[in-house]
């Protein structure tokens, strides 16, 4: 699903649930002033303030479909994690809240007014908020959004707020009225043990942390069998929103061309992707040797200024070849020369011989390695 239809079901299933919990919070509060009870108008509170979090998501859906752009360059999915930890947050509160809310409730008690009219009402909110979770993990797993799922979860909550509500106003009407309390307590760990896994993944993709380490092998084998890559290293992933990132380095053939090396990072930017589910972007970094444990280069120079070193040294020597083309190697911690001259040098003088003296010449600077003369 492209981003702009992933941004519209967000949105939709959102406004959706806003809808919902605005209707909630007027008729449980409204019944709980009528009723007298107390837990009935905190879970209508616990709806309206589900209307923030809806707003949140919303807001964050929309601008999360968005393109990227100067500020944004990788995109805006991570305006979906910001959220998704921003509502792990307050689903934290409100289970802390429910929790002290039920322990003073355990304490005191009240007679209640039409309790069989307060039952229906939870039930209503329960089956409400439950096909409300339903309708959103359902559009959250088809779009991918850890966000939308949070959210989902945040709408189970109420359900399980309006459970104990239930329970408590039943345990009332019967004389157990420590059930209310007991309850509470326990939905309240539970709401805050959902946010600190919600809290915690969103957590992990905002300090890169990377995908599992069973994709990771599963990636590593299929870049391996890739005809031209000789080995791979400096396999790094992350997450970003709903989509998955990564970059690495492949070793291959020293000698091949610029041209080939692109193709074969091409192969491994396709295989990568075909590997892993929400791969989205590689960054393919053509290694001729491992470079992973040290940089043997720092100290060489870069081509013009080596091209300049040689010719300098050829003309202190008086060695005046027509060079049509030198290729550089850097392996092996130095610099291997390729000189190419004229075919019609081998008319008048032996190949070994004017090989011979380039080598000689090169081999005293610093830093240079073996010469090779080609003729054409």
């Amino acid at each position: 699903m492209d981003s702009i239809n992933r941004s519209k079901a967000s949105q939709k299933v959102t406004l959706v649930g806003a809808v919902i919990d605005f209707l909630l919070s007027v008729i449980k509060i409204s019944a709980g002033f009528i009723g007298n009870s107390g837990a009935l108008i905190a879970d209508g509170l616990h709806s309206f303030s589900d209307l923030i979090s809806d707003w949140v998501v919303w807001y964050a859906a929309k601008h999360a479909g968005e393109e990227p752009d100067e500020e944004h360059p990788y995109g805006h999915e991570r305006f979906e994690t910001v959220a998704t930890l921003g509502l792990s947050i307050f689903l934290a509160i409100i289970g802390t809240g429910i929790i002290f809310d039920a322990v003073q409730r355990l304490s005191e008690s009240s007679p209640l007014n039409h309790p069989s009219w307060l039952l229906l009402v939870a039930a209503i909110s329960i089956v409400s908020k439950e096909a409300l979770y339903w309708f959103t993990v359902v559009v959250a797993n088809k779009v991918k959004s850890a966000m939308l799922k949070a959210n989902a979860w945040h709408h189970r909550t109420d359900a399980f707020s309006s459970v104990v509500v239930l329970i408590g106003i039943f345990g009332a009407a019967n004389g157990y009225l420590y059930l209310d309390g007991i309850a509470a307590i326990i939905v309240g760990l539970m709401i805050i043990f959902i946010a600190w896994k919600l809290g915690i993944g969103a957590t992990k993709e905002l300090v890169d942390t990377s995908i599992d380490a069973e994709d990771i092998l599963k990636l590593r084998a299929a870049l391996s069998e890739i005809k031209g890559v000789n080995s791979v290293h400096s396999l790094r992933t992350r997450r970003n929103g709903h989509k998955i990132t990564a970059d690495v380095h492949v070793q291959v053939n020293p000698f091949l061309s610029v041209s080939e090396g692109h193709i074969i990072s091409v192969s491994v930017e396709r295989v990568a992707k075909d590997c892993v589910e929400g791969l989205c972007d590689v960054t393919v970094h053509i290694d001729p040797e491992d470079d992973d444990d040290d940089a043997p280069y720092e100290n060489l120079p870069e081509r013009a200024q080596a091209l300049s070193i040689i010719n300098q040294a050829l003309r202190l020597e008086e060695c005046d070849y027509q060079i049509e083309r030198t290729q550089l190697h850097y392996l092996d911690g130095s610099i291997l020369v390729d000189f190419y001259l004229p075919l019609d040098y081998l008319q008048t003088t032996d190949a070994q011989e004017i090989n011979n003296q380039l080598s000689s010449i090169v081999g005293k600077l610093p830093g240079y390695g073996e010469v090779k003369v080609y003729f054409s």
